[in-house]
């Protein structure tokens, strides 16, 4: 029974699976078939077709019934035979057509004629094409016929417009009605539209033929006319907004009656006619080209020249080369003119804008360019490195800015990131980098020693900044100069803190600098103090040298400043002079008449520059002359007398004596620091050359001279000729050799 069972339910689940699907069910539309006169029918409709196209009863026929006829012939299978009888009558009236458009030649109005006759047969095919809308549905499809619309343009191309006559006439009518419109006259534009749309919707390779090829061919020559006319005018800004406007027409007219894939060919043709031909001579125009632009500051004019050059790989070259050449001229001009380097921070001024004119222009009508941008930077590293003193006049900018705290001499405020940036700029440019740290570390102790700094972190900033260019090993010394203001900070404090009891009528603050970090000072720049001052500071001395033993104190007044006490007529005025001055006015306590040389052997400052300075800040700087000088004179001479200015007022409780401001050096102080730069260099090229030859052992000369300077050149560029003296040094100290069979490579001497 198990079994019986079992079997039972295998072949149920057989005949399951087995089951087909369930049919679909389609329910057909009944189609009732009424007798065709199929005579009868052909004639009613090939007598519609003909009105409709000679418009003579068109209005009178009845849409519905013609319909009928139509659908009843392709439902009883005479489709063809319907087919055949419209392609007939098509052509019998495209016959007539034909002849009313040839016969209008005679008279000149071929293409008036055309137009109306065009717009009554699309206007009839549009109509039939829905009186046989059955035909197209079922016996255009059914055979891969044409359908009524197609087969009635393709007749129409064949009967009318193939006809080599009306196609000239067409071209010579849509030419000269373009000319007239370059011309600026009036055309009918519909018209034109509706020509062009006609050949394009017959075929498009017709279009080609008939209106674009003989399109471009007439605008070649027009605006080769007109190109040539302009450029004996020698205005290239003219014909920079001739093409422009040109341009802006021709887009219009495509827009309005051409085809769109006409546009980007008759705009190459303008641009190639009118500029792609005179490259040279535009930009090279006199009084006109690229050169008066760049001077004028064209900007608008600039940008239609790059605009229109770009596209030739000789304008953009050109584009470049002029503008590098008018960089480098005006820049020179700028850098080597001995008035404006009277002032060097006016003069960084000066160059910073000149660098901020020429990436206006590449940024807005170059659209940043990589090239030119590029090329921007390369000549303005040149003209940078044309003045030798520049790395000097930019230490002087960066102290005048570092002082006010980053406000301008007009008395606005400028963002201090922002003029450090722009330094910035500069300095990465600038080859005597070394030049540069020379001169920084020397202004930048007289800030921080004379407390003449705005803010702290202005300074870090801008150290943080040179750090970023040049490294760790640049700015290590200038970094130790700031730590050692923060460490004597504390170590004054431990002094003041042993002086608690001890009453003291004079205090001092005493900065410890670390020699090497520190600009190198003569002994020639300590002077003899007042005794009032000179006890505290052995006893500060004595205190140190307890704390660190070996070590030396050298005083340098040249760095100090003081605070006195001024008392006239039982006014009390405080005085806040420089170290030097201090020394000075002291002298005045004991005597109202002193000599320069009396004050200068008092003082013991025996470097003349500096007690002269200091002396025309006391005698001659008007509301702070302290002292009166005899005889008066804007100079200091060795036979001027000094005295104590009894009538000494002012209105300030505390006033401050500057020092007249350190300026550029002179000539021959400039040729003393490049003279100690240039000694300190040749131990740098030595190293360098050590380093390169022990890790290659053998190399050639050329090579081993361009290795010194790859790795030199974010400090200085040296001259091959010195490196080529530093290894003549090094052969005679056996660090190096000669080959044996090549005088001109050079072995490493372990």
């Amino acid at each position: 029974m198990a079994a019986a069972k079992r079997g039972a339910r295998s072949k149920a689940a057989a005949v399951a699976i087995e089951a087909p699907a369930p049919k679909k069910i389609r329910i057909n539309p009944v189609v009732r078939r009424y007798p065709i006169d199929v005579q009868g029918s052909s004639r009613v409709l090939q007598n519609a077709i003909g009105e409709i196209f000679r418009r003579s009863n068109a209005s009178g026929l009845s849409f519905e019934e013609l319909y009928r006829h139509a659908f009843n012939l392709c439902q009883g299978n005479h489709a063809a035979k319907l087919y055949q009888m419209f392609r007939e009558e098509l052509i019998r009236n495209l016959a007539v057509y034909r002849d009313g458009v040839f016969a209008a030649a005679d008279t000149g109005s071929m293409f008036e004629v055309l137009d109306e006759k065009w717009l009554e047969f699309s206007r009839a095919l549009q109509l039939i094409r829905a009186l046989l809308s059955c035909m197209d549905r079922t016996y255009v499809i059914r055979y891969r016929e044409r359908s009524v619309y197609d087969l009635g343009l393709e007749l129409w191309k064949v009967e009318v417009v193939s006809s080599p006559k009306l196609q000239a006439a067409l071209t010579a009518f849509l030419l000269g009605e373009i000319h007239k419109e370059r011309s600026g006259e009036m055309i009918d534009r519909s018209k034109m539209r509706r020509a062009v749309q006609m050949l394009i919707e017959l075929d498009y390779k017709i279009y080609l033929l008939v209106v674009e090829e003989p399109f471009i061919s007439a605008s070649k020559d027009f605006y080769s006319i007109e190109s040539q006319q302009l450029l004996a005018c020698g205005d290239c800004s003219a014909m920079l907004k001739r093409v422009e406007r040109r341009l802006k027409e021709e887009s219009m007219r495509v827009s309005r009656y051409l085809s769109e894939k006409t546009g980007p060919k008759i705009s190459r043709v303008v641009v190639d006619i009118f500029v792609g031909k005179n490259i040279k001579q535009l930009v090279d125009m006199e009084n006109t080209g690229l050169e008066f632009m760049l001077s004028q500051d064209r900007l608008d004019d600039l940008a239609r020249m790059y605009e229109f050059l770009q596209h030739w790989e000789e304008g953009g070259k050109e584009i470049l080369d002029g503008l590098t050449r008018h960089i480098k001229a005006n820049g020179a001009q700028l850098v080597q003119d001995p008035e404006r380097q009277k002032d060097p921070v006016a003069f960084i001024q000066l160059l910073l804008s000149f660098k901020e004119k020429y990436d206006a222009i590449v940024s807005s009508s170059f659209k940043r360019n990589k090239a030119v941008a590029a090329g921007l930077e390369v000549a303005f590293a040149e003209v940078v490195n044309l003045n030798r003193r520049l790395p000097e006049f930019l230490s002087l900018f960066l102290d005048n800015k570092l002082r006010q705290g980053g406000k301008s001499d007009s008395g606005g405020s400028d963002d201090p990131e922002a003029f450090m940036d722009k330094a910035m700029l500069i300095f990465r440019y600038i080859n005597e980098k070394d030049m540069f740290e020379k001169y920084y570390k020397h202004h930048l102790a007289k800030r921080l020693l004379l407390s003449k700094f705005a803010e702290d972190e202005l300074e870090r900033s801008l150290i943080l900044k040179i750090k970023t260019v040049c490294g760790y090993q640049f700015t290590s010394k200038i970094e130790t100069m700031l730590k050692d203001m923060r460490t004597s900070e504390d170590l004054m404090q431990r002094f003041r803190n042993m002086q608690a009891n001890i009453n003291a009528a004079v205090n001092i603050n005493v900065q410890v600098l670390t020699t090497g970090s520190w600009p190198a000072y003569a002994s020639s720049s300590q002077c003899i103090l007042p005794r009032e001052v000179h006890g505290l500071c052995e006893r500060f001395k004595t205190f140190y040298l307890m704390q660190h033993r070996g070590r030396r104190l050298t005083w340098q007044g040249n760095l100090g400043s003081a605070d006195l006490k001024l008392t006239i007529d039982d006014t009390t005025k405080t005085l806040s002079c420089s170290t030097y001055q201090m020394c000075i006015l002291m002298l005045f306590n004991d005597s109202d008449r002193l000599s320069y040389k009396e004050i200068k052997d008092a003082t013991g400052i025996q470097q003349a520059s500096e007690l002269k300075r200091n002396l025309q800040s006391l005698a001659l700087v008007r509301g702070k002359n302290v002292l009166r000088k005899e005889p008066m004179s804007k100079e200091i001479g060795e036979t001027d007398v000094f005295v104590f200015n009894e009538a000494f007022t002012s209105k300030l409780a505390k006033i401050k004596i500057c020092t007249v401001a350190a300026q550029k050096e002179t000539g021959e102080e400039n040729s003393r620091t490049r003279e100690t730069i240039e000694s300190d260099r040749n131990p740098q090229i030595e190293a360098a050359i050590v380093r390169v030859m022990k890790s290659r052992q053998r190399m050639e000369h050329n090579n081993l001279v361009s290795e010194v300077i790859a790795q030199l050149q974010s400090r200085f560029t040296p001259n091959p000729a010195v490196i080529k003296k530093r290894i003549e040094a090094l052969i005679e100290r056996d660090y190096l050799e000669r080959d044996r069979d090549d005088r001109r490579t050079y072995c490493y001497l372990a």
